[in-house]
């Protein structure tokens, strides 16, 4: 898709949401309000009345306060309508010809692991922090995205042997 366009269809995504569910648009929150929810059930006070649960506990929950869930939803629906118009849905593990599949997934599934942990640490995702953030002109988005660039740009030059 040309990126343009696309920029243009993500902004106004992002407008719609605001306008609809008054909330940006971030998914690490889906998972926190789904794991939350199955703790808040377990009968043990110091657990239920977590200052860090609350905001996601069932005691709280409206229907809207779902709409993250159906946020995640919709991208996995999304990604694989995209993949299948651009004809690019199939198998494959991407990786360099000289690295094994094997330590291609594990290097995956930990730094998937350690972005998830920094996401709620650092209180959203990169999609929250850069497009619900960046959006609002909020200065920690923006540092963080000008970090994100330097260290994506920095870390290029040094992991591109393993992609030759």
């Amino acid at each position: 898709m040309n990126p343009y366009l696309a920029g243009i269809g993500l902004g106004l995504v992002l407008f719609i949401s605001f306008v609809t569910m008054g909330q940006g648009l971030g998914v690490s929150g889906a998972i926190a309000k789904i794991s939350s929810t199955a703790v808040g059930n377990i009968p043990v006070d110091h657990i239920r009345n977590n200052e860090y649960l609350q905001d996601y506990n069932l005691a709280h929950s409206r229907t809207e306060s779902w709409w993250i869930l159906f946020e995640v939803i919709g991208l996995f629906i999304g990604g694989y309508a995209s993949a299948r118009m651009a004809g690019r849905r199939k198998k494959v593990v991407m990786k360099g010809e000289s690295f094994p599949v094997a330590s291609r997934l594990q290097l995956a599934f930990w730094g998937g692991l350690l972005m998830g942990i920094g996401s709620r640490l650092g209180r959203g995702c990169t999609s929250g922090q850069a497009l619900t953030g960046g959006a609002l002109l909020n200065a920690g988005s923006w540092v963080f995205l000008i970090a994100i660039f330097i260290g994506g740009y920095l870390m290029a030059g040094m992991v591109k042997r393993q992609w030759t």
